[in-house]
């Protein structure tokens, strides 16, 4: 699905057709997904195993640099070809899905967009092939959602920074080469008080933390960062000191599609099993399709999964375009999360007991999907992003 617009018109005037690169990225990372990602889809899941080697190899197709000009080794694509690609690995494993996504909308994003010509230079080939997996770090055990409180501070001492702390949830936390970290310059509280720094693997004082253990994307890996007295080069800051989390905020609005997109892909590969079942499973002599018990369970799914989708064109419209993005973004990221959240329990519901087995695919939709309301602003957030711009002005 292809939402263009004129430049003069900020909704309606959609053209639905799949434009010529969509229909080249869905096909070549539907085919990979297929070949490379569903045959281990769940021997990765039991063992929390992080294939680092798939994603050198998606780095080799140009998955992993979807936004990077070419100049700079990525692909050069916009938002389009980026929601096609997350949702039709999704749509096989949402693991896989979340870490493209992470590696591309967060630290390769923000680099891109914020990093100076040198900076980009010295990292973006080597994210943009995944030669480097890249992290990103906003998040801390006690200030979650409440960024400005974060503890992790980074002290100018001479030509570095001399950098304390530590950062939860972070994707890549362990196996990542490079991260980009939100540390705090100034007061607590204040909003110019936070600066990106970008700290590579390897850096002394750098570390991982635990290996978190979860419900679902289990074979996308999440740790904690560490930092004792880590001492980053001053070169490594993006942008001004004290622009952070301005940087941060808006790397964010980009990321919500990314989790959006994740949604989707997770929703429709729910709802295809689920399809599919209701055509095959026989009850009193016939498919459990013709009960209309199950086939209004399956027209509410398709529609909000058509709904989401049209919410994330938009927003991934606006994207392409550098216009405000922030409330189309948080919609589309708080519908179609919470729309993947039920529309992989009535997948579940449709296929009964079986359901609720691993040998199924729809289980794994169902724990995989809960983290899509939560991760990059829970759904709680979103409706107040959403809320304050339709209450500006």
């Amino acid at each position: 699905m292809d939402a263009m617009l004129t430049d003069t018109q900020p909704t309606g005037g959609y053209d639905f057709a799949m434009n010529e690169n969509q229909q080249m990225v869905g096909q070549m990372a539907k085919d990979f997904a297929e070949r490379y990602i569903k045959p281990h889809v769940m021997e990765w899941d039991e063992a929390q195993h992080f294939p680092i080697d798939l994603f050198k190899q998606l780095g080799e197709l140009g998955m992993m640099g979807v936004f990077v000009p070419e100049q700079y080794g990525g692909s050069g694509f916009g938002y389009f070809e980026y929601v096609t690609v997350i949702s039709e690995i999704a749509k096989v494993c949402g693991a896989i899905g979340l870490s493209v996504a992470a590696h591309n909308s967060l630290c390769t994003g923000h680099i891109l967009a914020f990093g100076n010509e040198e900076q980009k230079l010295k990292w973006l080939p080597k994210l943009a092939t995944a030669e480097w997996l890249g992290a990103w770090g906003l998040t801390e055990a006690n200030t979650g959602s409440d960024a400005l409180g974060m503890n992790t501070t980074a002290v100018l001492d001479g030509d570095h920074y001399i950098v304390n702390g530590s950062k939860n949830w972070i994707t890549h936390g362990k196996s990542g080469n490079v991260a980009v970290v939100m540390v705090r310059t100034g007061n607590k509280g204040d909003s110019h008080g936070i600066s990106a720094l970008v700290i590579e693997k390897g850096t002394p004082g750098f570390t991982h933390g635990k290996k978190e253990n979860k419900l679902g994307m289990r074979a996308s890996e999440t740790t904690e960062l560490i930092f004792d007295n880590c001492r980053v080069p001053k070169e490594n800051l993006l942008g001004v000191e004290g622009e952070g989390f301005k940087q941060a905020m808006k790397v964010l609005d980009g990321g919500r599609i990314s989790i959006a997109a994740l949604s989707l892909g997770i929703a429709k590969g729910a709802f295809e099993a689920a399809v599919a079942y209701a055509k095959e499973r026989r009850q009193f002599g016939q498919p459990i399709s013709n009960f209309q018990g199950i086939a209004f369970k399956l027209a509410n799914m398709a529609t909000e999964i058509e709904a989401a989708e049209l919410l994330i064109m938009q927003a991934a419209d606006l994207k392409n375009r550098h216009l405000p993005v922030t409330k189309q973004s948080a919609m589309a990221k708080y519908f179609a999360s919470e729309a993947a959240v039920r529309t992989a329990t009535e997948a579940v519901q449709i296929f009964g007991g079986y359901g609720y087995t691993k040998d199924f695919p729809v289980e794994k939709f169902y724990r995989d999907a809960k983290l899509c309301t939560i991760g990059e602003g829970t759904s709680e957030i979103q409706k107040i992003v959403i809320s304050r711009e339709v209450l500006k002005g």
